[in-house]
């Protein structure tokens, strides 16, 4: 399994959630977007640091932790 390198936890940011690359912007965010039926160019313009690869990461993320594996 490729490990998760865009995905980063810090106590200090964001209370210690999964965060795209020690930004302020968390998987469970962009995931609730996504469910919420926003694409990933809706997020990209909302939340200009964060790359497509970031998004594709964080679902890959939230993915893992929802099949129990907890890589991250």
């Amino acid at each position: 399994m490729k490990p998760l390198k865009r995905i980063t936890l810090d106590s200090s940011v964001m209370g210690g959630k999964p965060c795209i690359r020690g930004l302020r912007v968390t998987v469970g965010t962009v995931v609730g977007l996504m469910a919420q039926g926003h694409t990933a160019a809706e997020i990209l313009q909302a939340y200009p640091y964060p790359e497509e690869a970031d998004l594709r990461e964080a679902l890959a993320c939230a993915n893992r932790k929802a099949s129990g594996i907890s890589d991250v």
